[in-house]
């Protein structure tokens, strides 16, 4: 499990807690949910958002260490051909029948 992952998993395990005390009291209202479910999506933002940027982070850091990498030197460009959803003859071609 990923550190994100334990991240939510921890907030909703609290917040699961914190419902059944609740319930268990007579306390718990929809405010209580509403409030409880917000805590969840905040912190669900916050870690989504963190583990975004620490993969934007770790991609760049890998492509810029292929940069400096010279076994890259001898990678070789192919170029694919365009294709075309109406088949072979793309634009020029004769126009699909609709029914």
């Amino acid at each position: 499990m990923s550190e994100h992952s334990e991240r939510v998993s921890d907030v909703v395990i609290a917040t699961v807690e914190v419902a059944a005390d609740t319930a268990t009291s007579g306390s718990f209202t929809p405010e209580v949910a509403r409030a409880l479910t917000a805590v969840v999506g905040k912190v669900a933002e916050r870690v989504i958002g963190d583990a975004e940027l620490s993969g934007f982070v770790a991609g760049w850091q890998e492509a810029v260490a292929t940069l400096d990498d010279d076994t890259s030197a001898d990678a070789q460009v192919y170029q694919v051909p365009a294709w075309d959803v109406r088949g072979p003859a793309g634009r020029n071609g004769p126009r699909p029948r609709v029914r």
